[in-house]
C-alpha cells in the first residue's frame, strides 16, 4: 500500500500547478510538510484545550496516531502538526474548503452527512445517559418516575428522552434548558433531579467540573450516536491510511489504554456497542 500511495505522490509532484486544487490530501502534505487537525475546542474529552492551551482529548489522540503514520508513510521526519480550531457550524466547511485535513472530536456519522465529506471506520458510539448527583439511586430511566430531568430544549437527546419515558411507562417532569452548562448548574442547585445528554458530553462535563465526585453517571444509554473522524469525500487513499492506524489501535489493544485515560475514571465499564466497535474494528491487515 505504502509504495502505491508513494507512486501517486511522485507521480503528482510532476502536475502542472493549476492541478493543485485537486491534489489529494496526501499530495498536498507531501507538497506543504504540514498535516491540519480541525478540533472543537469544549468538547471533553472528545477533544477540548487543556490548562496549558494544548489539544487534548480522546479524538486527538486517535488523529496524533494518524498523523504520525501520515508522516511515516510520506517519509517526512519534520512534518508539522498544525490544530485549526472549528465550531459545529463550520466543521465540514472547514474540511470541504480545504482549510484542515482531518476533522477530530465528536462527530456522529449519518449517512446525510455523507453527502458533504467521508467518514473513517468508528471511533466512539455513544448515546443519550443521565446525570444524577451521587446518590440520588438514578441509574436509568426506569429511575425517573415521579422526578424532574432537565435536557436541552430541541435536540436529538429531547426527542430520545421524551419517546424512552413514553416506551417505559414513565412519568418524569420534563424541564428544557438552553445549554449543557445550564443543565449542570440546574443540577447542582437541586432544580432538577437529573439531567440528560449524550454520555460522552455529560463525562465532559463531570470531567471539567470544580467538585466531579459529586456526579453520578448512569450506566444505560437509551439513544445510539456512532462518531467517526471526518475526511474530504473521494480521498481514499488518505481514509485508507486513517483506517489502517484505528483497525491497528483495535486489533492491538492500545484503544484501551486511550480510552482508560479520558473515560475510566468515570465509566471504567464500557458499554456493549463500543466493546463490539472495538471488536469489529479490528480489521485484518
Amino acid at each position: 500500500m505504502r509504495f502505491l500511495i508513494a507512486l501517486v505522490i511522485a507521480i503528482a509532484a510532476g502536475l502542472p500547478a493549476q492541478a493543485a486544487a485537486q491534489m489529494s490530501t496526501l499530495e498536498q502534505v507531501k507538497e506543504t510538510g504540514k498535516f491540519r487537525i480541525g478540533f472543537r475546542q469544549s468538547e471533553p474529552p472528545m477533544s477540548f484545550v487543556n490548562q496549558y492551551g494544548q489539544p487534548v482529548g480522546y479524538s486527538i489522540d486517535l488523529c496524533m496516531r494518524i498523523a504520525a503514520d501520515v508522516r511515516s508513510v510520506l517519509n517526512i521526519p519534520e512534518m508539522e502538526i498544525e490544530f485549526v480550531s472549528v465550531e459545529a457550524t463550520n466543521r465540514f466547511e472547514a474540511l470541504t474548503q480545504n482549510g484542515i485535513d482531518l476533522l477530530c472530536g465528536s462527530t456522529t456519522k449519518t449517512i446525510s452527512r455523507g453527502e458533504m465529506v467521508d467518514f473513517t471506520a468508528l471511533t466512539f458510539v455513544t448515546g443519550a445517559g443521565l446525570m444524577s448527583m451521587k446518590g440520588s439511586a438514578i441509574d436509568g430511566i426506569d429511575d425517573l418516575q415521579g422526578r424532574r430531568v432537565g435536557v436541552v430544549r430541541d435536540t436529538t437527546t429531547d426527542i430520545a428522552l421524551k419517546k424512552a419515558l413514553l416506551q417505559s411507562v414513565i412519568e418524569a417532569q420534563v424541564v428544557h434548558v438552553g445549554t449543557a452548562s445550564a443543565g449542570l448548574e440546574a443540577l447542582k442547585s437541586g432544580e432538577i433531579d437529573a439531567f440528560a445528554s449524550d454520555q460522552v458530553v455529560l463525562i465532559g462535563l463531570i470531567l471539567t467540573a470544580d467538585d466531579p465526585d459529586a456526579f453520578s453517571l448512569s450506566q444505560d444509554l437509551y439513544s445510539f450516536e456512532p462518531f467517526a473522524l471526518a475526511v474530504r469525500r473521494n480521498d481514499s487513499d488518505f481514509r485508507l491510511v486513517a483506517d489502517a492506524v484505528l483497525a491497528q489501535l483495535y486489533r492491538s489493544g492500545a484503544i484501551e489504554g486511550i480510552y482508560d485515560r479520558w473515560f475510566g475514571k468515570f465509566a471504567p465499564e464500557k458499554p456493549e456497542a463500543l466493546k463490539a466497535l472495538y471488536v469489529l474494528g479490528a480489521t485484518p491487515k
